[in-house]
């Protein structure tokens, strides 16, 4: 899908030829009012704007969406009034300017004010409204805006500020397509071969290991995982360095192309979002190549095992014992929970780098889902950096909270065979026994967080703000943020 192209302009709105102008309204104490940057549009409407729309229903409420016609007040045929809801912060905007944009699909132009209200979310809320996954369907639709003009005052600052809220929705939607491709066409191969070709496009170093080399090198879980499908596991390794880089960062992501939860197979219905277990993976590849546009001031480096986890003849079982990378053993009590074993691999050899912070992301575990719902990540990890990463993402708009990793529940992981079992045998506390099963794996020293997305790396619902149905790319935003927040602060 093409995105909309966005451009900076100060110029006059009563003159400006668009097919139509987005305001933003607001629930004032006062009952419905407008937002900063609409006032040419008001005095067009010789001040009797806020009253036309009140006539309309509008409230000003977030999510809603009104549309005036100007009767030639204006050079554009007709006012959006996007409701913010009672404050117009960046988050406010950025929703508003998502479903704006959803609402422009097939026009030519458009102009926002909001942009005059919040340049850097005006820019993500559109680009990401407008977003649509069209590959499959042979009607393509009318596809998004072709271009919306940003109106608020020029400036380097200005100009930088775009660049950036530019490069990262097109980041978010990286992540987003990877997503919404079918396992038929994204399956371990096909997703490093997309991986590490958008890598090197970039400008990154890349290497990738087929099963052959993960045998060889001895990665347990990523190959017990992997074993029943015909589609063998990979482990893509792609590293940035900035100028003038004082930290190093080290990625992961889990990458599950599909989960039938193996022998201990799931049930059939909602199977099929299965596709989406990959979505720690794509927003970590997507994360590098936002590094490399952004060119952060720090090392980062990525690993991202891959495997599709399949029942078959081949398969691992419940009850067998697998040697992770690094050496220690591990009795699997449910093929289902499966990333963190993956995950335990990537997560040794990143320790190899000897990284100051170790950032990994994964739709783990159901029990977040059951903790903090459908849009709420939940965070474990170093508890100054598990605090960090929650602050900044709930900041940049991805709901996150800070999760503890209490003691008592790593006896439950002991095996009477190995050194770990992957599950701790009850449904108690799932999503903070599977950070301590991680835990296990963290080399001493360094500050981790680990972001469990099993609810908000996916929506199955109608779209809303900026998101729409399917993936949605999160925590790529937050993970951003994290980046900039190290590279400023250390």
């Amino acid at each position: 899908m093409t995105a909309p192209k966005l451009a900076l302009t100060e110029g006059d709105l009563s003159s400006i030829t668009a097919d139509a102008v987005v305001v933003g309204t607001l629930q004032g104490p006062d009952g419905l009012a407008l937002a900063p940057g609409a006032e040419a549009v008001d005095a067009a409407f010789d001040g009797t704007l806020v009253e036309t729309l009140r006539t309309l229903g509008a409230s000003g409420k977030d999510g809603e969406l009104v549309k005036v016609p100007t009767f030639g007040k204006l050079a554009t045929p007709v006012v959006l009034a996007a409701g913010l809801g009672k404050e117009a912060g960046e988050e406010q905007v950025r929703r508003a300017s998502g479903v704006a944009a959803r609402a422009l699909g097939g026009k030519k132009k458009a102009v926002t004010t909001l942009a005059s209200v919040h340049l850097g979310a005006a820019v993500e809320g559109t680009l990401l409204g407008a977003y649509g996954f069209t590959e499959y369907k042979s009607d393509k639709g009318d596809g998004p805006v072709a271009k919306v003009d940003l109106h608020a005052p020029v400036s380097k600052e200005a100009r930088a500020t775009v660049k950036a809220s530019t490069a990262i929705a097109e980041s978010v939607i990286i992540a987003r397509d990877f997503i919404n491709t079918p396992p038929n066409d994204l399956y371990p191969g096909s997703f490093a071969d997309r991986a590490a070709k958008l890598a090197t496009d970039a400008g990154l170093d890349v290497e990738v290991l087929d099963e052959k080399q993960l045998r060889k090198k001895g990665y347990g879980g990523i190959l017990g995982v992997g074993g029943g499908s015909a589609r063998q596991p990979r482990l893509v390794r792609i590293a940035y360095k900035g100028a003038k880089a004082t930290k190093k960062v080290a990625l992961i992501g889990k990458g599950i192309t599909f989960d039938t939860g193996g022998i201990s197979i799931k049930p059939a219905a909602g199977m099929d979002e299965m596709s989406s277990d990959m979505s720690g993976a794509a927003a970590i590849v997507a994360t590098m190549v936002l590094a490399a546009k952004l060119k952060y001031p720090l090392e980062i480096i990525a690993t991202v095992p891959m495997a599709e986890n399949m029942p078959s003849g081949d398969a691992y079982r419940p009850g067998d014992v697998l040697t992770m990378y690094g050496g220690k053993t591990v009795e699997v009590l449910n093929t289902d929970a499966e990333g963190r074993l993956i995950l335990a691999d990537a997560i040794v050899r990143a320790g190899e780098d000897n990284p100051d912070y170790l950032i990994e992301t994964s739709t783990l575990t159901g029990a977040q889902v059951v903790s903090l719902g459908k849009r709420t990540a939940g965070v474990m990890g170093s508890d100054s950096f598990r605090d960090r990463v929650a602050a900044l993402g709930r900041a940049v708009g991805e709901s996150a909270w800070a999760m503890p990793l209490p003691e008592e529940l790593r006896a439950d992981l002991d095996s009477r065979l190995a050194d770990l079992a992957n599950v701790t045998g009850h449904r108690w506390g799932g999503m903070l026994a599977a950070g301590i099963f991680l835990r296990e794996f963290i080399a001493d020293g360094v500050e981790w967080a680990h972001i469990d997305v099993a609810g908000p790396a996916y929506h199955s619902g109608g779209a809303y703000g900026y998101t729409a149905k399917g993936g949605t790319g999160v925590p790529v935003r937050t993970i951003a943020a994290v980046l900039a927040d190290i590279a400023a602060n250390g």
